[in-house]
């Protein structure tokens, strides 16, 4: 057993320094931007260059404001990126998955993007700061499912960067609620059992699916522009015996979702 597996079996996460190549990680947090300034040219007017972080994020918050409807589709469709999906299937992704004990690791679900802040929350949600949870819950997969996250920007505590409780993912299945994004646990759990994490761009924390964890809380005034990638293992017994059980759905709307879209001569002009 790797001496990276054994942490990961006692404590139920790894935190790794500088794992991830940065031009990888800028091609992704790039690709959401430019997506997400389209949309705020539309909407607002406004032309914003993407890397100066404080203009562009207050446009994002404009952008919220003004369209919200506009500004979920967009979040939707940067989850959708090349440069996102090609990293979820990268060689060292893979092989780190081995290296905790995944012998035979596949994705448990979409690569998700997650871009939180307190300025991008409507009617009380917490999307943006989520409860102690158990991501477990919403995968169900194999026993060993794995998690791996990292933020897009450097990220510590004023930010809201990830806090775990270390050695819970041995203590088994919370009862929780269902409500929201995803339930938050029901028992009490004691702030000082909850570890800080703290994040350069290029680090990656690896997590068991049972490790209970939470948002930090984002004081600040930017935005924290994550990944959470999710993998089963095909050779975990107990999921083979329940016939690899896929919990997540995705399915189409059932109705257009731009009425009387397209026309016939939007079509011939595309096609011309």
């Amino acid at each position: 057993m790797s001496t990276l597996q054994e942490q990961f079996n006692r404590d139920g996460y790894v935190l790794l320094r500088n794992q991830l190549d940065k031009d990888i990680i800028n091609a992704i947090y790039t690709d959401a931007r430019k997506i997400f300034a389209t949309q705020i040219k539309r909407v607002t007017g406004k032309t914003v260059d993407i890397d100066d972080r404080d203009t562009f994020e207050n446009a994002m918050f404009e952008f919220f404001e003004k369209d919200f409807d506009g500004f979920v589709s967009t979040g939707k469709t940067v989850q959708h990126s090349f440069p996102l999906h090609r990293l979820g299937v990268d060689p060292v992704i893979e092989n780190l998955l081995k290296e905790v004990g995944l012998s035979a690791p596949i994705i448990g679900a979409r690569a998700a993007m997650q871009f939180n802040s307190r300025f991008l929350s409507k009617g009380g949600s917490k999307h943006w700061k989520l409860d102690a949870h158990q991501d477990w819950r919403t995968g169900q997969g194999s026993l060993d499912s794995a998690v791996i996250w990292f933020p897009m920007v450097d990220a510590g505590a004023d930010i809201g960067a990830l806090q775990v409780i270390p050695g819970s993912h041995k203590i088994g299945l919370q009862a929780s609620t269902t409500s929201g994004y995803q339930g938050g646990i029901t028992v009490e759990l004691k702030d000082e059992d909850f570890v800080q994490t703290e994040f350069k761009v290029g680090d990656i924390l690896i997590f068991s699916a049972f490790l209970i964890h939470q948002s930090g809380n984002n004081i600040t005034n930017n935005i924290r522009w994550s990944v959470q990638l999710r993998y089963n293992n095909l050779d975990e017994p107990t999921f083979i015996e329940r016939g690899y059980p896929m919990a997540y759905i995705y399915k189409p709307e059932t109705e257009l979702v731009t009425p009387n879209f397209p026309t016939v001569e939007q079509l011939k002009e595309v096609f011309s």
